[in-house]
């Protein structure tokens, strides 16, 4: 038989998190016993009286759901958490996980942590809290509706601005001086657009890649993540929903991106293009007809017009510059180089020179057009390559 006395000690946070409303907050902490009984029982929040078995304060019950490196960091802090008795925070984890190659899977299995593979989650044991970083994949209502706290997501970037699952390529993508991480509590059906609890800004480092980025980051959220739970009812009761003016959308990478248009790229552009996917996706064009992966670019180049050809101000044009062994391209404004490319096989700037460029060969093939890498277009594609993957990225910049 429930003692309803309890509920006159539920923190607001938690009572909030379950989705009552203040004033039934406020009713449910003046009222008697049976008053309170029939406020429950005439509720659709019924299974409220179930989960309030949970505990009311750490340490908690945590269920995580993570799949990549970035998620590894916040699963190690929690963790660390639970091994480490004086902390007093997380009191059990259990993992939940995508493939098998996944790197949360791999740290949980080394660690013997105990877990469910996606989407079969066995919600049998009770857990007062759930936990969602770089995951991929909604999470059903009635999962949500199962942890008296909610479920938790670690989101890098400024919410609402960069909703989606890649909102660390596209800071870097879009030039952004500044991001941050956001603490925020999900809603089904729905990604990133739950209210937050915590937020902090961070100074994007100049000339920084998606991967030192997110790195970075990784730590920032794990820290906030453990900050957010040591005070949980108290950032709940506090949490504010997202503004409406800043919704901004980050979809996933992808090889179509990496296509470079030498006509409207400026040498801006081409170098956070890479420094956002070229890790992942190497930076392609097209060479007399056929796909040419673009490897190992140095960035922004200075070139005297007096050592290149009269092609020099045509946007493609291909020149080898030999005593810093770089293939120099000319793009919207300026030349960005690169040291190796891969056609056929790697190839370094020097050889690809000898093979291709070099006057000797150049005479075999006189036409200007051998000089200049192409900007993607539909009918320079040969037989067997996908079109819908090499589509041109219609962004301007």
């Amino acid at each position: 038989m429930w003692n309803l006395n309890y509920f006159k000690f539920i923190d607001q946070g938690r009572l909030l998190s379950q989705g009552l409303c203040s004033s039934c907050v406020a009713r449910l902490r003046r009222c008697d016993g049976s008053h309170r009984r029939g406020l429950f029982l005439s509720s659709r929040n019924k299974s409220f009286l179930t989960q309030t078995q949970s505990a009311s304060k750490p340490p908690w019950r945590v269920l995580f759901f993570g799949s990549d490196d970035f998620a590894v960091e916040s699963l190690k802090r929690l963790h660390v958490s639970r091994d480490d008795s004086t902390a007093g925070v997380i009191g059990s984890l259990e993992v939940v996980t995508l493939s098998r190659d996944a790197p949360v899977r791999k740290y949980a299995e080394q660690h013997r942590l105990p877990l469910h593979h996606w989407p079969d989650v066995d919600l049998s044991a009770q857990f007062d809290v759930g936990v969602v970083v770089s995951f991929g994949c909604l999470i059903k209502e009635n999962i949500i509706n199962n942890m008296p706290y909610g479920i938790l997501n670690v989101h890098p970037s400024l919410l609402p601005r960069l909703r989606g699952p890649a909102p660390i390529f596209h800071t870097i993508l879009h030039g952004d001086s500044v991001t941050g991480v956001t603490i925020m509590q999900i809603r089904p059906k729905r990604f990133d657009v739950g209210p937050i609890l915590q937020q902090e800004l961070y100074e994007v480092p100049k000339n920084c890649t998606a991967g030192e980025l997110g790195a970075t980051l990784a730590v920032v959220g794990s820290k906030m993540l453990m900050d957010t739970l040591k005070h949980l009812p108290e950032r709940i009761a506090n949490r504010k929903e997202q503004p409406k003016e800043g919704a901004s959308f980050a979809p996933k990478i992808s090889s179509r991106m990496a296509w470079i248009i030498w006509e409207e790229h400026s040498c801006d552009y081409i170098d956070r293009l890479f420094r956002a996917i070229g890790s992942r996706i190497p930076l392609k064009t097209m060479w007399m007809g056929n796909p040419i992966k673009l490897l190992d670019f140095v960035g922004k180049c200075r070139v005297s017009f007096t050592a290149v050809p009269y092609l020099s101000s045509v946007p493609g044009s291909v020149h080898y510059q030999k005593e810093s062994n770089t293939l120099l391209v000319r793009c919207k404004d300026g030349w960005v180089g690169f040291k190796a490319v891969n056609f056929k096989k790697r190839l370094s700037a020097s050889d690809f020179f000898n093979g291709y460029l070099h006057q000797s060969v150049l005479k075999k093939s006189p036409s200007t057009s051998t000089c200049l890498f192409q900007s993607y277009k539909e009918s320079h594609l040969p037989a067997g390559h996908d079109n819908n993957m090499l589509l041109r990225n219609n962004t301007s910049f």
